[in-house]
């Protein structure tokens, strides 16, 4: 038998027997698993799911440790405990590679931080900061993450010489790209939005002071009307492709052109693709 039909039939059953209410001892994979796809949970919530998870267990094994042998663990070596199974409760729900690094990283970093007597001012300067650059990351799925010079020599190259036309970068962040492409293309209209307040008021800023043609707005792209541009550039995350190309099949033009960068959209074929390098993944092309 199909050893991933076993596994999802044994997750099916678990998930019966629950709603039924009846007892079943679940394995922490399997609670994370079930718990994930009963409740659709977003990445910033199964992570704390994760983490408490971790140490729920880090606890279970000390107290079945001390009523065999009654010992003393030093704080860092059950710090390192959290960090190792919240990393392993990552891997085994699907979460995306980069969130293995932050599981790993957080327990010990918490425990740094309070061995250092960091101010509390810090703390709060810091989570300030954090908010105004990833805002709605947890929602969005959108990290932020700038794009590189040799990306926006690619795009530009792509983006019609022959004519004036009007593009949007959404989650446009620092601004590099569009303030790129307006210098190449000064006669067309580039814009740019972004979610996150402080990645847009750098760019308004850096736009004013470099006397740019590029504009951007503050905001949520699933609020434009994609079908008053002729080109859009995004640069998200793998967990949000789906979502455009959704918006953009239905709004998007004939003639228009959606270009991402790094990621591809599941089970659509684009037009063409630019392979990448060394130091640039590949930028797909969808002409509408």
């Amino acid at each position: 038998m199909d050893k991933t039909f076993e596994n999802n039939t044994l997750v099916k059953n678990t998930a019966n027997r629950l709603d039924a209410k009846q007892g079943v001892f679940l394995s922490p994979k399997l609670l994370l698993n079930y718990t994930k796809s009963k409740l659709r949970l977003v990445p910033a919530t199964l992570a704390v799911l994760v983490q408490c998870a971790a140490l729920i267990f880090v606890f279970l094994c000390i107290l079945v440790v001390n009523f065999i042998i009654p010992l003393h663990f030093p704080i860092f070596v059950l710090v390192l405990m959290q960090a190792m199974l919240a990393t392993g409760f990552c891997v085994m729900t699907g979460m995306a590679s980069w969130w293995r690094w932050i599981h790993f990283c957080f327990p010990i970093a918490l425990w740094g931080m309070s061995m250092w007597h960091v101010p509390n001012d810090v703390y709060l300067v810091g989570f300030l900061v954090s908010l105004s650059l990833y805002w709605t990351t947890f929602r969005s799925q959108v990290p932020f993450y700038p794009s590189r010079p040799i990306v926006w020599e690619k795009v530009a190259e792509l983006i019609p010489s022959d004519r004036a036309i009007r593009m949007i970068d959404i989650g446009s962040g620092l601004g590099d790209l569009s303030m790129h492409i307006a210098k190449t293309r000064p006669a067309s209209q580039i814009e740019g939005i972004e979610i996150a307040p402080l990645p847009w008021l750098v760019s308004r800023l850096r736009a004013y002071l470099t006397h740019s043609n590029a504009t951007f707005k503050l905001g949520d792209y699933h609020q434009l009307d994609f079908s008053q541009y002729d080109v859009v550039f995004a640069y998200l995350s793998p967990a949000a492709m789906t979502a455009l190309w959704q918006k953009a099949h239905q709004e998007m033009l004939t003639g228009s052109m959606l270009i991402s960068y790094e990621f591809e959209i599941p089970d659509v074929k684009p037009s063409f693709c630019i392979e990448g390098v060394k130091q640039m993944p590949a930028i797909y092309v969808w002409k509408m």
